[in-house]
């Protein structure tokens, strides 16, 4: 469900923000159904696991800005699902680790890669080592979210600091937040000199937009742009 669902926003150019939350009272994601996992065989987990992978990673390469609104538990692939979003943010309760070494397993939906480049390495080694979980205000401590609120009585205080966040970023221009979003993580990949010409080719990608003209009319005429993403 979430793959389709994923596949649906890829290629809607009306969406502009993604939220990615949970309906569930006190649980964002608790990652895999271990009693699930326990009937497979040996040759069963590998495909599941790359499937996950597969999944997580097609959030990633969401060409429009994610957010993570953590309210609950986010435990093992329910975390790398999060690190998958452009931005983060929890509650305070909420409670999130990569705790696979303590089944006698790793992370294997991303997690090894995107917590290092999310707080460094070795903090991220110390979490994995460890298998920690970490509530909202050591995770905004160490990095891992941006924003930490307390929870409110309806549980949903994470999700209404991203309604927030995504009402910040709708009004920018909808081609320059897709081309910003894939210049920074494809520069973050590479050297600086390499990354200041991925921000060049980009950046051109900007410039024959009828979004870039308006924008520079609309201040001009002193007024509010109409962007159209074109």
């Amino acid at each position: 469900m979430l793959s389709k669902a994923v596949d649906a926003l890829k290629s809607d150019k009306k969406v502009r923000t993604i939220i990615v939350r949970s309906e569930v009272p006190g649980i964002f994601c608790a990652g895999a159904d271990l009693k699930e996992r326990v009937k497979m065989n040996s040759s069963e987990v590998g495909p599941f696991v790359s499937k996950i992978r597969a999944v997580i990673n097609e959030i990633a390469n969401l060409p429009v800005p994610t957010i993570a609104a953590i309210d609950g538990l986010a435990l093992g692939g329910g975390l790398e699902l999060a690190l998958a979003c452009d931005i983060r943010v929890a509650a305070s309760s909420a409670k999130m680790g990569l705790v696979e070494t303590k089944l006698a397993i790793i992370p294997g939906g991303g997690g090894t890669q995107r917590l290092p480049r999310a707080i460094g390495m070795s903090l991220a080694k110390e979490l994995i080592f460890s298998a920690r979980v970490l509530d909202g205000q050591a995770a905004k401590a160490v990095g891992l979210i941006s924003h930490v609120l307390e929870q409110n009585q309806e549980g949903d205080a994470a999700y209404r600091k991203a309604l927030d966040l995504a009402r910040e970023f709708l009004p920018q221009g909808p081609v320059a937040m897709r081309v910003a979003k894939l210049a920074i993580n494809q520069g973050m990949e590479v050297d600086l000199v390499t990354g200041l010409a991925i921000e060049e080719a980009c950046y051109a990608q900007t410039i024959p937009t009828k979004d870039r003209l308006e924008g520079l009319l609309a201040f001009k005429e002193k007024r509010t742009p109409r962007y159209k993403g074109e």
